[in-house]
């Protein structure tokens, strides 16, 4: 059965540091996948981010999610950084109409104990459009780890990541996910920078060596529906 997945990216390049290998692992399985990307940052703080650096930046992810195989890109335009500060309520709203429109049963969505301020809205915003109601059908909520955010959350057990889905990648899985962050020239940064190729790496090896294979990533479960 072909699944319909939304992985929804609080900023362009998180859905590619903690799902990159599995996007392009299901699309090349016949899934349907599909990017939400919530924010604008020049909407938010135009003194911090120009006009021009988010169209280099959306240009940056629509390259990429050409490579991992996404089927289709949407944007909107929440104001970046300061999600904190925003109605949750709109942002479900706008949420619930991608589900709908693209038949959506599995989402992806960051973890709510990021340091990030706009990943924890983009987490509970998300969680209340996947209610089980009758005119949704999201049977799967996983959550993903975005280096740079994740590990730099409060530390302790109810902020933690702990996951219990791993995903394991293959070589050319993997090749592509490195592929892919490479198109965000903007956003990396050389090692030990969390948003590194070399980070990148050392975490998929940590989540595979975890579960005895080379490369993985990492996921925990919120909701899955049995058929």
């Amino acid at each position: 059965m072909i699944r319909k997945i939304l992985v929804i990216a609080p900023h362009a390049d998180d859905e590619v540091l903690g799902c990159g290998g599995t996007i392009k692992k299901k699309a090349s399985e016949g899934d349907e996948v599909y990017v939400l990307v919530m924010t604008n940052a020049h909407v938010g703080a135009p003194e911090l981010f120009s006009e021009d650096l988010i169209n280099c930046v959306r240009g940056e992810a629509l390259e990429a999610h050409s490579l991992l195989g996404v089927k289709q890109t949407v944007f909107f335009d929440f104001p970046a950084p300061a999600l904190d500060q925003y109605p949750s309520y709109k942002m479900s709203s706008k949420i619930m109409e991608v589900l709908r429109e693209f038949s959506i049963d599995t989402v992806y969505l960051p973890h709510n104990g990021d340091i990030h301020k706009d990943h924890q809205m983009v987490f509970d915003a998300g969680l209340v459009a996947c209610r089980p109601n009758v005119d949704r059908g999201v049977k799967r909520i996983y959550v993903y780890e975005t280096l740079s955010e994740t590990e730099w959350g409060i530390p302790r057990a109810s902020s933690a990541f702990i996951p219990v889905l791993f995903e394991t990648l293959s070589e050319d899985d993997f090749e592509f996910k490195l592929s892919a962050m490479k198109c965000f020239e903007s956003q990396l940064k050389n090692f030990p920078a969390s948003r590194s190729l070399e980070t990148i790496e050392a975490l998929a090896k940590v989540r595979g060596a975890t579960i005895n294979t080379s490369r993985a990533e990492a996921f925990m479960i919120i909701r899955e529906i049995q058929d």
